[in-house]
């Protein structure tokens, strides 16, 4: 079951001081959103009247405690719409489909870890150096994942049938890439860093790594290990 949902604030501007390392500087404006300068999950969202807005939320919430109490893997658009007691088409007209209502239920989750690895302290944010960091992300992506696993899981397998692009393109994944790039950078590995990041970025899928602890019987622990094992190997030991 997915850990509880923080509130659901209403979207605001980018603050560059929450972005020492100017990764968001790669986004155009419009990818943007969330009153702390966070990329968000769903990319572009058009600036809401007021009253929209409020009912965008209380859509969240409802959704959010649905699937507290049945597992988002049982969410559903009609279930949202009853439970909200609204017609079926207000949820359609507010997220675009059932993957656009998982992903902006996962919106506040993935800024909590933007947050952290963009201006956290270290070794996770900046004043560490990178291959602390690389190490720090690492960890810090599969402990939060799986806190959530619900929620990931349900996005993932509800994306992967929906578009997979749609997944691969989304904000969060081109920020992670960025920031995984900009370390391998600062650390001095050399080689084709971009390919680099994508693998390295692969080995922490949720799917993956649900499939490893649940089927396979591995513990996060061990996860973690090999992380370090492998950013040791990529970018040197320990600072």
């Amino acid at each position: 079951m997915t850990e509880p949902l923080p509130p659901f604030p209403v979207p605001g501007e980018h603050d560059p001081s929450q972005d020492p390392d100017g990764l968001l500087d790669l986004f155009p404006a419009s990818g943007v959103t969330g009153i702390t300068g966070i990329t968000g999950i769903t990319g572009e969202q058009p600036r809401l009247r007021a009253d929209a807005a409020r009912n965008r939320t209380r859509l969240l919430e409802v959704a959010a405690r649905l699937a507290e109490e049945c597992g988002a893997a049982k969410l559903t658009m009609e279930g949202v719409a009853s439970a909200a007691q609204v017609g079926k088409g207000t949820v359609f007209r507010r997220f675009g489909d059932r993957t656009g209502l998982l992903l902006a239920l996962l919106d506040h989750h993935e800024r909590e870890l933007q947050a952290a690895f963009l201006s956290g302290p270290p070794p996770l944010g900046p004043d560490a150096p990178p291959a602390d960091r690389l190490r720090a992300f690492g960890t810090a992506v599969l402990r939060h994942e799986h806190a959530h696993r619900d929620l990931y899981l349900a996005a993932a397998r509800a994306a992967a049938r929906a578009d997979a692009v749609r997944r691969h393109a989304s904000p969060p994944t081109l920020l992670r890439l960025s920031h995984l790039g900009m370390l391998l950078r600062r650390a001095g590995v050399r080689g084709d860093v971009e390919l680099l990041a994508q693998t390295l970025l692969g080995s922490l899928d949720i799917t993956l790594v649900d499939h490893l602890v649940t089927r396979r019987g591995m513990t996060l622990e061990r996860l973690e290990a090999g992380w370090n094992d492998l950013v040791g190997r990529v970018a040197g030991p320990q600072g």
